[in-house]
């Protein structure tokens, strides 16, 4: 792996106390659960399809939004980490999996993804990590959709955040769906305690190979977004056009390009500035894995700014989660993991 740039840790401001750690994760995985909900509506649609229904999103357009399959594997990811910390191992992710899903009985699995589902039936056949991640969807977002709580565990420290987070993909992911998990845990590391969107985007592009795609995707992303956000001419329409032409495989019928998902969200958080309603909202907006997208940019966003920069009205919506992918996740709350992540006795990095 190629990082010859790579920072072991993000410099900590006098401000940043553990109490401030408790609220940006607070604002990570709230924020995460927000844009999942968003966009979940929007996921697989093309921007036209979402502006011929709803016009712009600019909130719920579901009648009863809730979080999918990137809340509760987040959840999932959380509560390993809660566990065995900085330990962790893949036999520890590998147990869980058999634990909290692939061993349970009852009835066919009720959602996620195609690697999450390839996983498990790997899991099932007796094989183990990371023969279990060799299946066709290695390159999915699956990994940086549950990687924000390597972030939060692991604030300020990016490189860490990027080991911890690829020994949980080992299970289900390989290559570029690893990379994708990478950049994320390693961008929420940075914003947990950083004060801009430079200092983020370069802790993600820190910990991934520079030749790789995802690598690609995410610059290519985030230097169209400030190209179009700096130009006043160009519109909030034309920025989210600008931004998906720069990573988007056009014609390319799956969506969950781990590349492609993170480039998108990156892209929608540095057009907003980091702003965490404008972040989201150009996911959304923007379309494909759009619940994913949009949860990579609230997790992103709402690390930066804290648990503050959520709006009230999103954040009432979040309740437990319902167990409508993973059953064994059903009750918990999303600030209960950020809680369980930054302790109060937690030191500063």
């Amino acid at each position: 792996m190629s990082t010859p740039h790579a920072p072991t840790s993000v410099p900590v401001t006098p401000g940043d106390r553990p109490a401030d750690l408790r609220d940006r994760g607070r604002g990570a995985l709230l924020g995460l659960a927000v844009g999942d909900a968003l966009g979940a509506p929007a996921e697989n649609m093309k921007p036209s399809q979402i502006r011929r229904r709803w016009g712009r999103i600019e909130g719920f357009v579901a009648e009863d939004p809730a979080g999918t399959d990137d809340t509760e594997y987040a959840i999932f990811s959380g509560l390993l980490l809660a566990e065995h910390g900085s330990a962790l191992t893949v036999a520890h992710v590998e147990a869980a999996w058999h634990q909290w899903i692939a061993d349970l009985d009852e009835g066919p699995f009720r959602g996620a993804g195609f690697s999450e589902r390839g996983t498990l039936e790997n899991l099932r056949r007796g094989l183990a990590a990371p023969i279990s991640a060799q299946h066709r969807h290695a390159w999915s977002d699956g990994l940086a959709m549950r990687a924000a709580p390597f972030g939060v565990h692991a604030a300020g420290r990016p490189a860490e955040a990027a080991r911890l987070v690829a020994v949980d993909g080992t299970v289900s992911h390989d290559g570029e769906g690893i990379y994708g998990g990478q950049a994320v845990a390693a961008g929420v590391a940075a914003a947990m305690v950083a004060r801009t969107t430079d200092a983020v985007i370069a802790a993600a592009l820190s910990v991934v190979p520079e030749d790789s795609w995802t690598a690609r995707s995410l610059r290519r992303a985030v230097a169209a977004a400030q190209r179009s956000r700096l130009d006043p001419g160009i519109t909030r329409l034309g920025t989210e056009r600008a931004v998906r032409s720069a990573v988007v495989i056009g014609g390319y019928p799956w969506t969950d390009l781990a590349p492609e998902a993170v480039g998108l969200a990156f892209g929608a958080f540095a057009a907003a500035a980091g702003d965490f309603p404008a972040s989201v909202l150009t996911a959304v907006n923007m379309g494909r894995d759009a619940d994913t997208t949009a949860a990579v940019a609230g997790a992103l966003s709402g690390a930066l700014g804290g648990f503050a920069a959520v709006p009230t009205e999103w954040a009432e919506v979040i309740g437990p989660v319902r167990g409508s992918c993973l059953p064994s996740m059903a009750g918990y709350h999303v600030l209960d993991i950020a809680d369980l992540l930054t302790p109060a006795d937690r030191e500063t990095p």
